[in-house]
C-alpha cells in the first residue's frame, strides 16, 4: 500500500486499490448508508479544507500538541507494561495509524526497544481483515500482538474486536488508546476527552491513504482490505508534520495522577437516543474524535455541546466546521463527553 509514511515506521497491510473506485460526495453516500448499502464499500471525495479551518487546525496543533503527546506516552508506558519489549503494534487502518508510529518511536527513545508496528483493518459490522492476521500470525506470536487506535466514542469498534478476535487463540482482544472518554478501557493514555489533532483532518494527516474499503468485485478472497492513495494530494500532506510537532513535546518522566470517572459513555448515549427520539444509534457520535468525523465525513444533523465546555480551545475547529456547514450547535449537559455529532436522517438528506 502506498503512502507517505516511511517504512522504518510502519508497514501497512493493505490493498492500493488506487483507480479502481469513484469516490462519492458525502450526501450520495449518507443517502445509500441509510438505504443499507454499508459505508465500506463505497469512498468518500477527499479535499483540502478552507484556508479558515486549516489556520484552526494549526492553532489546534500548538496549544493541544503537549496533553496528546503525553497521553501517548502514557498509553506506550501501559503497552510495554502489559505486553514487554517483544509487542507487536497493530494500529487500526487509518485513524490508529499516526498513534502507533508515536507509540513506536516514544518506545524506541523511552526504552530501546525498535518494536514492530503495522496497520490494518477492522470494519464496524464486517469485523477485522483475516487474511492480514493470518500474515501476523505467521510472524508473531499471538501474545505478541497489542492494537492501538485513536480513540474510543461509544465503543463499537472495541465490540467489534472482541467480537471478532475470538477467532485467534491467544490474541489480546483489547486496544490502546490515547483518549477514552467511554470509560471502556484501562488502555490509555486520558479518560478525558481531549483533542487529538490528527482527527481534525482526513487522509492529509493520514499518509494520504483512504478509510478502508471491501467489496468483493475488488477485494478477493486472499486480498488485504483496500484502501486509495491521494497522490492528486501529496502537496497538501501534513501527515510528518502532525507527528514530529507531538513528537518533540514527549515527556518520559511524569507524574501519573489518577482520574476519577464514574460514569460510562453509553449510559450517556441511551439518555440522548431517547431526548432527541433517535431510531439508530449509530447515528450518535460522542467525544471530539467522532464529532469531527460526523462533520468532516457524513451529514450532519446537529452537534450537541456541554455548556461549561463552550468556549474550550479544544472544540474550535468543531465550531468552525459547523458554521461552514451551517450545521445547528446546540447546548446540551453531556458527563463524559464535551461535544456530540448527531447524523441526519435519510428524510432529511
Amino acid at each position: 500500500m502506498r503512502s507517505t509514511y516511511l517504512e522504518d515506521d510502519v508497514e501497512i497491510l493493505l490493498k492500493d486499490i488506487t483507480g479502481m473506485v469513484e469516490p462519492q460526495s458525502t450526501e450520495e453516500r449518507e443517502k445509500l448508508i441509510q438505504k443499507g448499502k454499508h459505508y465500506c464499500e463505497m469512498l468518500p471525495i477527499e479535499y483540502v479544507p478552507t484556508e479558515e479551518y486549516m489556520s484552526v487546525y494549526k492553532d489546534a496543533l500548538s496549544i493541544f500538541a503537549k496533553p496528546t503527546a503525553i497521553a501517548i506516552g502514557k498509553m506506550a508506558d501501559k503497552i510495554i507494561e502489559k505486553k514487554g519489549k517483544d509487542v507487536v503494534l497493530v494500529s487500526l487502518a487509518r485513524a490508529g495509524i499516526p498513534i502507533g508510529v508515536l507509540a513506536k518511536r516514544f518506545i524506541k527513545k523511552k526504552y530501546q526497544y525498535n518494536v514492530p508496528h503495522y496497520a490494518i483493518s477492522i470494519i464496524r459490522g464486517k469485523g477485522i481483515d483475516d487474511n492480514a492476521m493470518q500474515f501476523l500470525l505467521n510472524r508473531y506470536e499471538p501474545e505478541q500482538i497489542m492494537f492501538v487506535d485513536g480513540w474510543i466514542g461509544k465503543g463499537a469498534i472495541l465490540n467489534e474486536l472482541k467480537k471478532d478476535l475470538r477467532a485467534y487463540e491467544g490474541v489480546t482482544d483489547e486496544i490502546a488508546v490515547v483518549a477514552d472518554p467511554a470509560n471502556v478501557t484501562d488502555l490509555c493514555g486520558t479518560h478525558n476527552d481531549i483533542l487529538i489533532p490528527s482527527s481534525c483532518l482526513n487522509c492529509t494527516v493520514s499518509g494520504l491513504i483512504s478509510r478502508t474499503f471491501l467489496r468483493d468485485d475488488i477485494i478477493g478472497k486472499k486480498d488485504f482490505h483496500g484502501a486509495v492513495f491521494y497522490e492528486n494530494l501529496i502537496s497538501s500532506d501534513l501527515s510528518y508534520e502532525f507527528i514530529d510537532c507531538i513528537e518533540k513535546e514527549f515527556e518520559y518522566d511524569y507524574k501519573i495522577e489518577k482520574e476519577l470517572v464514574e460514569h460510562f459513555g453509553m449510559d450517556e448515549i441511551n439518555n440522548i437516543v431517547e431526548t432527541f427520539g433517535i431510531d439508530d444509534i449509530n447515528f450518535v457520535k460522542p467525544g471530539i474524535g467522532e464529532t469531527t468525523r460526523v462533520l468532516l465525513r457524513r451529514v450532519p444533523w446537529k452537534v450537541l455541546i456541554n455548556p461549561k465546555d463552550k468556549n474550550d480551545r479544544a472544540l474550535k475547529h468543531i465550531i468552525r466546521l459547523a458554521e461552514e456547514k451551517g450545521v445547528l450547535i446546540e447546548e446540551y449537559a453531556l458527563v463524559n463527553y464535551k461535544c456530540c455529532g448527531i447524523i441526519k436522517k435519510i428524510a432529511d438528506v
